[in-house]
C-alpha cells in the first residue's frame, strides 16, 4: 500500500486527506491548530487520521505561517542593503497617500526600520550599464556593522538590478560568506521585474519571514521523519503549485497564501469535472472567510499583492492568487463597539482559546456560538462528536456581552443571535461583490461553491443575497483545502520586465527572454519532480505607449512578424475594454511564464466517503430562520447515509464530520454525480 497526503493549518483548524494510491480510498482528519507548536497541529493530524507515514511517497503542505508572521510583524530582526541614496525607499513608497479622506490615516512602518537599512556605493544604469560595481572592502566593512547588531537576516536589493543583477548576487553571496548564521536574501532571486518599491518590499518580506519559516519547515521535516516518512515533501505555494523544501526555504514569500489558495485548486478541478466553468470559490473557516473567482476552469492570479491591505498594508511582487478575504469566521468575536453597535470580527477567538462554547476558556461570544444558539449546529456532532458544545455557556456570554449592552434580554437570545449571523453574511457578500462586481463580473453569471468547516451553514443565504441560483457544497467541505492540494501540480511562475517598442528587434529580445527563462523554470521543475513532463505557458505584457497600466496577452509563442502580435494584443485589448487603437504605437513591458509539472493525484469520483444509503433523517431540531420564519422543526440528515437520488426541500439539515450545511425554507437540494450537495436557491413557487 502506498499513500499521499495533504495537512492545510488554518487559523482555527489544521486539515489532513489522505489518498491510497491503490485502493483509491481517501480518509479525512481535523485537529485544532497548536500555536504554540504548529508542527503538533500536523502531527496530531497524522495521528488522527492513522496515517503509516512508511507508507507515503508524497506529502503536500500549506501554512498560514508566513501571512501571519508579517501581519503580526513577529518575523526576524531583518536588515536590508541597498543602493545608496535610496536608504528610505521602503519609508517613501509610493508618495501616495492611499485614504485620502481619513484625517487619522498613519501608514504602517516599514518591515525595516532606518537604523537598520544600509547603503553600499553601486550603480547600475536605467539603460542597464554598469556605472559603478561594488568595493569589498565596503561590503566586509557593511557585514561588520551589521553583525554587531544582532541582525538574524538580511535583504538586498538595488535600484536597476532587473536589468543587471551581478551586484545584486555579488553582494549577497559575499554577505553570505561573512554572516554565516544570518538568512541572506536578494530582490532579484524572487522577481526580475521593475517596480523599484515593490521588489524592496518583496526581499524585506522574505528576510522577515525567512528564519521562521526555515525553522517550522526543518522542524516539519524532522517530524514527519520520525514517524517514518523519507520521500517527498510539497509545500504549497501562492501561485496555486507545490514547490520543493529547497525553493521554500530560498523563497518563502511564496507560500504567503499557502493554505487558501488548495480551496481555489479543489474548485477548479470539480468545475470542470462537473461541467461548470465559471465558480465563485467560497472558503469559511473558524478565522476568516475567503473567497475567488474561476473563470473558464481557471483561477486568476493578483501582483501585487498586499500584505493587510492596499490602503495599510505593502506590497508583495510575484504570482499570488486573487484571493478577498475577510475577518468573518466561525471564531470571529460579536462585541458592541461604543455607540452600541453590534458589531462582528475582525477580531478571532482561533483555536486557542476558541469560542465559549468549546469550554477551553472562551469568554467572548463567536459566529459559532450563535450557530449553536439558533440550532444551526448540534451540540453532539461538533467533529463528529469528539468535541462536546456548551449552548448554555454560549447563551450566558451572549446575553452578558451582546444582548445585555444593546438593550435585549436572555428572552430575546435568537434575535441576538440571528443579528450576528446577518452581519457575519453581509460582511460575506460585500466581499464576494468586491471579488466579482468590482472585477467587472456579474455573480449571476456564476455557480457559488461553498467549503471550509463554517461555509455550508451560509451557503445558501449567501446565494439568494447575491442573485445566484445554484450554490454546491463538496465532499468533505471541512477538509476541503487540504483536497484541493492533493490535486495541486508543481509550478514555477516568472517574469521579466523590458521595455522596448514593439519592432522585430523587440521580438528578437523577447524570444531571447523566454528561451532563459523556460530553461531556467525546465530546470527547477524536473530537479523536484524527477521524469515529469514540464508543460509551459506564455504571456507578454504590452501597453499602448504613454499608459501607465499594462495588459498581459497569452500566446503560444513569439509571432515572426510585429503584425500578428499587435493584432494578438489589439483583440484582447478590445474584448477587456470595448475598444482598440489601431494607430497608437504599442510597447513591450514583460514576459511571463509558467510550467507545470503534473504529480500524482486522486481522481475525483473517489473523494466521497463510504455511504450507507438510508435517505431517512436521523432525527429533527428546532432551528430558528429569522424573524419572518421562526423556529421550525427541521429533519437532519447525516451526509454519508444519502443516496444518489436524493432530494428534498428545506428546511433541511445536512451534517458530516468537519461541516453542517442548512438548506433554508424553500431551498432544494439534491445530490450530483460526485457527491456534491446542489442547492436550488429559490422558493417552490419560483
Amino acid at each position: 500500500m502506498s499513500l499521499i497526503f495533504s495537512v492545510d493549518t488554518g487559523g482555527t483548524f489544521t486539515d489532513i486527506a489522505v489518498f491510497d494510491l491503490e485502493s483509491g480510498a481517501v480518509s479525512y482528519a481535523k485537529a485544532l491548530t497548536t500555536y504554540d507548536d504548529l508542527v503538533d497541529g500536523v502531527m496530531r493530524c497524522v495521528e488522527e487520521v492513522g496515517v503509516d507515514l512508511g507508507k507515503a511517497v508524497l506529502a503536500k503542505h500549506g501554512t498560514t505561517l508566513v501571512i501571519n508572521t508579517l501581519l503580526q510583524r513577529e518575523g526576524a530582526r531583518a536588515a536590508l542593503v541597498t543602493t545608496k541614496g535610496f536608504r528610505d525607499t521602503l519609508e517613501l513608497g509610493r508618495g501616495n497617500r492611499t485614504s485620502p479622506f481619513r484625517i487619522d490615516y498613519r501608514r504602517s512602518p516599514p518591515l525595516v526600520p532606518r537604523e537598520l537599512r544600509f547603503e553600499i556605493d553601486e550603480r547600475i544604469h536605467g539603460r542597464g550599464e554598469n556605472l559603478r560595481a561594488p568595493d569589498d572592502a565596503e561590503i566586509d566593512a557593511l557585514a561588520e556593522e551589521i553583525n554587531a547588531l544582532d541582525v538574524e537576516a538580511v535583504a538586498v536589493s538595488f535600484i536597476n538590478a532587473y536589468l543587471d543583477n551581478s551586484h545584486e548576487v555579488m553582494v549577497a553571496d559575499r554577505l553570505r560568506d561573512l554572516l554565516p548564521d544570518a538568512y541572506v536574501t536578494a530582490g532579484t532571486e524572487l522577481t526580475r521585474e521593475w517596480y523599484e518599491y515593490e521588489r524592496c518590499c518583496t526581499a524585506a518580506a522574505n528576510a522577515v519571514a525567512g528564519p521562521r519559516m526555515v525553522s517550522y519547515t526543518r522542524s516539519l521535516e524532522d517530524r514527519l521523519q520520525e514517524g517514518g516518512f523519507n520521500s517527498t515533501l510539497f509545500m504549497m505555494g501562492s501561485n496555486g503549485g507545490v514547490l520543493s523544501v529547497d525553493r521554500t526555504l530560498r523563497e518563502p514569500v511564496s507560500l504567503i497564501e499557502s493554505g487558501p489558495v488548495g480551496g481555489c485548486i479543489g474548485a477548479g478541478a470539480y468545475g470542470k469535472a462537473m461541467g461548470i466553468p465559471n465558480l465563485i470559490a467560497f472558503d469559511m473557516g473558524g478565522t476568516t472567510a475567503k473567497c475567488a473567482v474561476i473563470r473558464d476552469g481557471q483561477f486568476e492570479l493578483n501582483s501585487p499583492y498586499y500584505v493587510g491591505g492596499y490602503a495599510s498594508g505593502f506590497p508583495i511582487r510575484g504570482s499570488v492568487v486573487d484571493i478577498v478575504e475577510v475577518g468573518a469566521g466561525g471564531g470571529s468575536i460579536a462585541w458592541v463597539d461604543d455607540a452600541g453597535r453590534l458589531q462582528v470580527g475582525p477580531q478571532s477567538a482561533g483555536s486557542d482559546p476558541g469560542p465559549v462554547s468549546f469550554g477551553r476558556g472562551g469568554t467572548e461570544p463567536t459566529v459559532t456560538d450563535a450557530n449553536l444558539i439558533v440550532g444551526r449546529i448540534g451540540a453532539d456532532v461538533f467533529l463528529g462528536g469528539d468535541l462536546d458544545l456548551d449552548v448554555n455557556a454560549a447563551k450566558g456570554a451572549l446575553t452578558q456581552k451582546v444582548a445585555a449592552p444593546i438593550g435585549l434580554t436572555e428572552d430575546d437570545i435568537e434575535v441576538t443571535a440571528d443579528g450576528i449571523l446577518q452581519i457575519a453574511t453581509i460582511t460575506m457578500t460585500n466581499a464576494i461583490r468586491q471579488i466579482t462586481v468590482e472585477r467587472g463580473y456579474d455573480p449571476r453569471d456564476f455557480s457559488l461553491f461553498v467549503f471550509g468547516g463554517s461555509g455550508p451553514i451560509y451557503a445558501a443565504g449567501l446565494a439568494r443575497e447575491l442573485g445566484i441560483s445554484e450554490a454546491i457544497i463538496p465532499p468533505e467541505p471541512g477538509n476541503f483545502s487540504a483536497v484541493g492540494m492533493l490535486l495541486a501540480d508543481a509550478r514555477l511562475d516568472s517574469a521579466r520586465t523590458m521595455i522596448l517598442n514593439l519592432d522585430d528587434q523587440a521580438l528578437a529580445q523577447i524570444r531571447g527572454a523566454f528561451a532563459e527563462m523556460e530553461q531556467n523554470a525546465v530546470d527547477t521543475i524536473a530537479n523536484e519532480v524527477p521524469g515529469s513532463d514540464v508543460v509551459l505557458l506564455r504571456k507578454v505584457d504590452m501597453r499602448y505607449r504613454g499608459q501607465k497600466h499594462t495588459f498581459t496577452v497569452p500566446i503560444d509563442a513569439v509571432p515572426d512578424d510585429v503584425t500578428a502580435l499587435r493584432t494578438v494584443f489589439q483583440s484582447f485589448y478590445r474584448d477587456r475594454f470595448g475598444h482598440s487603437d489601431e494607430n497608437a504605437p504599442v510597447e513591450i513591458v514583460g514576459a511571463q511564464i509558467s510550467a507545470y509539472a503534473r504529480t500524482t493525484k486522486p481522481d475525483l469520483s473517489g473523494m466521497r466517503r463510504p455511504v450507507v444509503a438510508e435517505d431517512t433523517a436521523q432525527r429533527h431540531r428546532n432551528i430558528y430562520f429569522g424573524s419572518d420564519a421562526g423556529w421550525l422543526e427541521t429533519p437532519v440528515y447525516s451526509r454519508d447515509t444519502l443516496s444518489d437520488e436524493f432530494e428534498a426541500t428545506g428546511p433541511v439539515v445536512i451534517e458530516e464530520y468537519g461541516s453542517t450545511t442548512v438548506i433554508g425554507p424553500g431551498d432544494r437540494c439534491r445530490l450530483g454525480d460526485l457527491g456534491e450537495i446542489r442547492i436550488s436557491v429559490g422558493r417552490e413557487d419560483g
